[in-house]
């Protein structure tokens, strides 16, 4: 396996509708697997194809990424996910996004939704998600039509968010300069 690229906002990658996967394969199977390897060395809990660079509609999840206990991780890999059915009730969420990095912000997601989906191997697949999974897979399905949890924020919200992350990528600049 290997670690991808991640791109971060503002890159126009993040803002474009991804495309239905056709085949599932070996080649593709080895861009999940890459994904989610990509995933879990920069400790997220999710992670779409926009966000290393692919206009695929793939999502890897784990909602319990832990470094400590392989055994404790429950990776899925969605291709082509679906919402198919929201519930009534929401829930609030403060939500953070790799592509974002080192900010966060309340937002609000349905408490329970279904999800059509392939699976890994080519199998159609549905799955019932509510509390921390639901937010996960609502938040990553998010990413394939080019939407950033920040687009679920007021504007005076969104435009504060977005000031602290100018200031943490010029100290990061910085820092990097400092270095040299």
């Amino acid at each position: 396996m290997a670690v991808l690229k991640l791109y971060t906002y503002p890159d126009n990658i993040l803002r474009q509708k991804c495309h239905k996967v056709t085949k599932v394969d070996d080649e593709l199977r080895r861009f999940l697997d890459d994904m989610l390897e990509t995933m879990y060395v920069d400790k997220g809990v999710g992670l779409a194809a926009p966000q290393v660079g692919s206009d695929k509609r793939i999502i890897v999840i784990d909602p319990n990424p832990s470094d400590e206990d392989l055994s404790a991780r429950q990776p899925m890999y969605l291709i082509n996910p679906e919402i198919i059915w929201r519930s009534d009730e929401t829930v609030m969420f403060c939500e953070g996004c790799l592509s974002l990095p080192n900010q966060s912000a309340e937002v609000e997601r349905h408490e329970k939704i279904r999800v059509h989906y392939t699976d890994y191997h080519g199998k159609e697949q549905e799955i019932l998600a509510e509390d921390f999974l639901a937010i996960i897979l609502q938040h990553e399905i998010d990413h394939l039509d080019g939407i950033l949890y920040i687009d679920h924020l007021s504007r005076l919200k969104r435009s504060r968010l977005l000031k602290k992350l100018e200031k943490y990528y010029e100290d990061k600049a910085r820092e990097t300069s400092n270095e040299k």
